[in-house]
């Protein structure tokens, strides 16, 4: 005899729930004069400060395996790959430049966490 006999007759079947792990993209709007670090969610933040701290003691650009090592994280092939996809976000958003492939600077116009230019 089928499992599906020994249900109660008025029990409903639950249904699967999605994936947990399914996250909603991370909504990064494009770059313009007086917006701030504030419109950008925090790991993009976190990039644009290690990066203006960089251009701030006249340093160049970052990979994003530096990246990585600045925030601490293991530098491993999945976590650079995670900034790596940030980083370009923040490339087509006109936030970051990429005078080098793979290195990362700030656009010279954007301006600190508060905003303005």
């Amino acid at each position: 005899m089928p499992c599906d006999d020994l249900r109660d007759p008025g029990e409903q079947q639950a249904r699967p729930k999605p994936a947990e792990s399914a996250k909603a993209k991370s909504v990064v709007p494009m770059w313009r004069a007086g917006l701030g670090w504030s419109a950008l969610p925090v790991d993009y933040q976190r990039i644009l400060r290690v990066l203006a701290d960089r251009d701030r003691l006249g340093q160049g650009p970052l990979s994003c395996q530096e990246m990585a090592a600045c925030f601490g994280l293991e530098v491993v092939p999945a976590k650079v790959e995670a900034l790596r996809s940030k980083a370009k976000r923040l490339v087509a958003r006109d936030w970051l430049a990429e005078p080098a492939p793979g290195r990362f600077t700030l656009v010279k116009d954007v301006a600190g966490p508060g905003g303005g230019s």
